[in-house]
């Protein structure tokens, strides 16, 4: 594993910036003005806590406070996904893009849970 000196370091925290990245220019300017204070808050909240909750567990002491953290993160991209899949269903965005998105949380997801499963590795020895 490379050297790991911040957060930023993380591959978890590079691929939930990469998704946050993908939803703040690929599908919230799609979204009519109607959704500015209910769907496009919402996703941009979501997308914005997968990173955020990584950044902050990366800040706790123990590995169980880290991992609660990033467990979090996880339930954060899940809503994530949910609220793009209702931007779907509301004909905002495309299959293309819906596909895209799809690509990128899945690598996110695994990640994130590669993450996880370090954590509780390291916090048994």
């Amino acid at each position: 594993m490379a050297q790991i000196n911040s957060f930023e370091d993380l591959e978890c925290w590079k691929a939930a910036t990469e998704l946050r990245r993908y939803v703040s220019k690929g599908i919230l300017p799609k979204f009519p003005p109607d959704e500015k204070f209910a769907l496009t808050n919402q996703l941009r909240r979501s997308s914005r806590s997968v990173s955020d909750n990584i950044s902050e567990g990366y800040g706790r002491f123990h590995f169980q406070e880290n991992i609660q953290s990033c467990r979090m993160a996880r339930g954060s991209l899940c809503e994530s996904l949910n609220q793009v899949i209702i931007a779907r269903d509301e004909d905002y965005i495309d299959d293309e893009i819906m596909l895209e998105f799809r690509q990128i949380y899945e690598k996110t997801k695994a990640i994130l849970n590669g993450y996880i499963n370090y954590l509780k590795n390291a916090k048994k020895q």
